[in-house]
């Protein structure tokens, strides 16, 4: 990046900064703040351990160093501004989810456009809220728009604020859905037998939330297809599993046509075929329902989250905190880019054109010098992708 592009964004920076005002999170005090400078060089330096303190007011501090980043810490300490981890005497930490379509399964690196990437995270984000409401009962949940390629999540409920690493990387297993057991999810009871004298034992999937409703959901769409098909395609499509041949596919279609009121209640005894096929649903259960969180983010009680309200300095969007009833409409390439670099056009120099999905809009940018609405500049000219030019 060359030092008038540099400069330029530096100053933009602080114009939007003298207009924004700035929400603390809470226990702002208790926690490390740091920042990334607008520097020479290829590479970032870090500016951290600092408390707010030593910052002093936030939105003051914004203006006066117009930083590329700025972040604050999950954790709260006695000593926030201490140079070392030890030094700074952990209390507690928020437990922060983070999610970057970068590291989403149904992202495709190059073939994905940037809109796509954050349709797909939003997705991503929407599957991981519902874990933390109807499994956990989380209260207390800030979500945010990182600005970037994804989102942040903060819950602040007090039970969560001391967990260790290990604890937090519990919660992390079970929005991905690692190592789960799908006998764990069955409930067994002996139930007498009609007209027999030995009982009989009844398996049935728990099916009243967490992963085994997740489970019966996927099993019972392909119930539900299944019996939709004519006899031959369904048996033909049962004998598609591994392992399911000729007989146990006609006992299973049978079991599916007299016994649908047993399968919705999550009774998988009703044949043995009907409980090695809902078992098979367990692994798509996960692959479609997980929440592809980034584990070391949410294990990590020390870690630094960009500050909502602030820029991304690899984009020039908004950092925005979103209240949940206002997720669904929320549109950050909308939503997100800044009042301020809008209304006006600057003079770029394009090094890597293409299609930019933006501000409602979509502009095809060819490479070489020319004039673009400001808020397309500032992203292409911090994503490295353009150079400002003299007006």
């Amino acid at each position: 990046m060359e030092e008038r592009t540099r400069a330029y964004l530096r100053g933009r920076f602080r114009d939007h900064y003298r207009r924004t005002e700035i929400t603390l999170p809470p226990e702002a005090n208790e926690r490390e703040w740091g920042f990334i400078p607008w520097t020479e060089g290829p590479g970032t330096t870090m500016v951290r351990h600092r408390s707010l303190l030593e910052l002093g007011d936030i939105e003051e501090f914004l203006v006066r160093k117009r930083p590329q980043h700025v972040y604050f810490s999950a954790g709260r300490y006695r000593d926030p501004g201490a140079g070392s981890m030890t030094d700074k005497e952990w209390r507690s930490s928020d437990l922060v989810f983070d999610l970057d379509a970068d590291h989403l399964p149904s992202v495709t690196l190059g073939e994905d456009s940037y809109g796509d990437m954050l349709r797909k995270c939003k997705d991503a984000l929407m599957r991981l809220l519902e874990f933390l409401e109807n499994d956990f009962a989380f209260e207390n949940v800030e979500i945010a728009f990182s600005g970037g390629r994804g989102y942040h999540v903060h819950v602040r409920d007090e039970n969560v604020q001391h967990l260790d690493r290990e604890h937090r990387r519990e919660i992390v297993d079970y929005v991905r859905g690692i190592g789960l057991d799908f006998e764990k999810l069955i409930e067994t009871e002996t139930v007498a037998g009609l007209g027999r004298k030995t009982p009989t034992e009844r398996r049935t999937l728990r099916v009243d939330g967490g992963w085994g409703e997740r489970i019966h959901e996927h099993f019972m769409d392909f119930v539900e297809d299944l019996l939709e098909m004519d006899e031959e395609d369904a048996l033909e499509r049962l004998q598609a599993f591994d392992g399911i041949g000729e007989g146990k596919a006609e006992a299973t279609l049978s079991a599916a046509q007299n016994n649908r009121a047993g399968l919705e209640a999550g009774n998988i005894t009703v044949h043995t075929a009907i409980a090695q096929l809902a078992e098979r649903f367990a692994a798509t259960a996960v692959e479609r329902d997980n929440a592809p969180i980034d584990e070391p983010v949410t294990t990590d009680t020390n870690r630094l989250i960009r500050l909502p309200g602030s820029l991304h300095g690899g984009s020039a969007l908004t950092t925005c905190r979103l209240a949940p009833d206002e997720l669904e409409a929320f549109d950050p390439l909308v939503d997100a880019v800044p009042e301020t670099f809008t209304g006006h056009e600057v003079a770029v120099d394009v090094e890597r054109g293409g299609e930019i999905e933006l501000g409602g809009d979509i502009f095809t940018v060819r490479e070489g010098d020319q004039s673009l609405p400001e808020y397309v500049a500032m992203f292409l000219m911090a994503r490295g992708r353009a150079e400002k030019e003299k007006e």
